[in-house]
């Protein structure tokens, strides 16, 4: 139930967010919305996982009954998000048109290309999450015990947030010395967040993660060479996870490591980005295609068992092989598959 949820959020929020401004400008509201998820990704697990073994676990017993009091005050604050959210006084974007049947949204190539690009995203985000600590266990990774593994998740999906921050800012139509300025500030003081939050309660020093720096840096001229566009910068990032992919794949050791970390800096605009292409021109099947685009996120539940069963027969190491397809499919929807069919013309609200 909960998973239907955020589901129902996401097919909502997405276009509204889209719609409510400029279209120029769709990709950097969907960043900036995406990188406060992205936060919550990132903290909540940390200082979850703090609060409740310091305040509402027994060392005795370490159950069930220990998470029941955090979530009641979680949903508790959920119920107080929606009154405050049902009193405020959003504007209305309603369609009064009629929705033509038969192909509907579908007939936007647009939108069917953005849709697998959808599943491929998911898909290879979550694998590579999922399969992040069993392979940071690996002996000729760096052989981490599972505690120490998860202890760098932090980098992985703080990487997300980072960058989606960036490309809230970058993808705007603020001018260029204020935008990169304000690009560098965000990208120093989001990593002292992690850094400081991962120091404080899993002892990893500055001297042990320094080298995502590194890809920080590789993110910020990457996102200077999009040009604040969408479709060049989903490109750009595809290519980059690819490669960092066939590193981790070819290497071992702190290389292999950080290159698969450093993915989520790549990761980070992939969504918001993907939205706003395959929803531009859409009109009154803006919200039809928002609800196929959320259900692609199927990718996330199909592409983990298919990376599982190339572990068990290739290994854990080679297994990361098969998130390399998914972002060769993003590089060619970044390339291609976003552009709009010409006989088609951009439909009206």
């Amino acid at each position: 139930m909960l998973g239907i949820g955020f589901t129902v959020l996401q097919i909502a929020a997405n276009p509204y967010v889209a719609v409510l401004g400029s279209p120029e400008t769709a990709s950097s509201r969907l960043n900036l919305s995406q990188a406060f998820n992205s936060l919550g990704t990132t903290l909540a697990p940390v200082l979850g996982g703090f609060f409740i073994f310091e305040y509402f676990a027994s060392k005795a017993n370490v159950g069930a009954e220990s998470v029941k009091v955090p979530y009641l005050i979680l949903g508790s604050v959920l119920i107080l998000l929606m009154i405050f959210i049902w009193f405020s006084k959003l504007p209305a974007l309603n369609s009064h048109e009629h929705i033509e049947k038969k192909a509907g949204a579908l007939k936007h190539p647009n939108l069917v290309f953005g849709m697998f690009a959808i599943f491929f995203y998911v898909g290879a985000e979550v694998t590579i999450g999922s399969n992040l600590v069993s392979f940071l266990k690996l002996p000729e990774i760096v052989g981490f015990s599972e505690v120490e593994a998860s202890n760098y998740l932090a980098y992985y999906w703080g990487g997300a947030m980072i960058g989606r921050f960036l490309g809230a800012i970058s993808l705007s139509n603020m001018k260029k010395t204020g935008k990169y300025l304000l690009m560098l500030l965000m990208a120093v003081l989001t990593f002292l967040v992690i850094f400081l939050i991962t120091w404080y309660m899993k002892g990893l020093t500055f001297d042990r993660v320094w080298y995502f720096l590194i890809f920080i840096v590789a993110n910020y001229c990457l996102f200077m060479l999009g040009r604040s566009l969408p479709a060049r910068t989903l490109a750009y990032f595809s290519v980059i996870a690819f490669c960092l992919l066939l590193a981790a794949v070819n290497t071992n050791g702190s290389v292999a490591m950080w290159c698969v970390l450093g993915i989520g800096l790549f990761n980070s605009i992939m969504w918001s980005n993907i939205f706003t292409l395959a929803i531009d021109g859409l009109g009154r099947y803006t919200s039809q295609g928002s609800s196929l685009l959320v259900m692609m996120i199927l990718g996330g539940a199909l592409l983990p068992p298919l990376q599982g069963l190339t572990a068990d027969n290739l290994g854990v190491h080679a297994s990361f092989v098969v998130p390399m397809f998914s972002y060769l499919y993003l590089l060619f929807y970044g390339l291609k598959g976003y552009q709009k069919k010409k006989s088609l013309k951009t439909e009206s609200l």
